[in-house]
């Protein structure tokens, strides 16, 4: 397993905690093992390489599911700089108040110096206490902050009170 791929699933699970404020991605899984899969890859070496991973992409990682159609990782200097996920894109992952996040997407792109990561197409972040769908999502991990709209779509949320039951187990917020 490459160190540009372990630390891609790593960031991914920070990714997770977007709408969250209160609560985080689970922290035990980035000390856990990472089991990548994928129908083929094509990786080159040295310090500005990439590594593209395609045909049904996954990353298990702890209780982190990533899956996607292709991952491209890149590099500069010798660090991940960059993780390209494209394709049916799908994110799960406990936090570790005990709450789950399900996110769907056509694409991520997270920029890795910066850590900003920018959710693309028909997007769906789910958590027990709401809902968030969108064309784009855009998280600065360095802030916190969470932008949605853009792309000549609608932003929808749907915010439950907290004394509400979780009905089918999907939310955000």
């Amino acid at each position: 397993m490459s160190r540009s791929t372990d630390f891609l699933a790593g960031l991914l699970g920070v990714a997770l905690t977007l709408t969250a404020a209160a609560a985080s991605a689970r922290t035990s899984d980035r000390r856990q093992p990472m089991d990548i899969e994928s129908a083929r890859s094509t990786c080159a070496t040295g310090g500005n390489a990439s590594c593209t991973l395609t045909g049904d992409v996954t990353l298990v990682q702890g209780t982190l599911r990533v899956r996607a159609d292709k991952a491209v990782i890149q590099q500069a200097g010798g660090n991940p700089s960059r993780a390209l996920l494209s394709g049916n894109v799908s994110l799960q992952q406990e936090m570790d108040d005990g709450d789950r996040i399900d996110a769907t997407s056509d694409n991520i792109d997270y920029d890795l110096r910066n850590e900003v990561m920018v959710f693309t197409g028909n997007v769906v972040i789910r958590q027990q206490r709401g809902t968030l769908n969108g064309q784009r999502v855009v998280y600065n991990l360095k802030t916190g902050q969470v932008e949605s709209g853009g792309d000549g779509g609608r932003v929808k949320m749907r915010i439950l009170p907290k004394e509400a039951p979780a009905t089918t187990g999907k939310g955000m917020l």
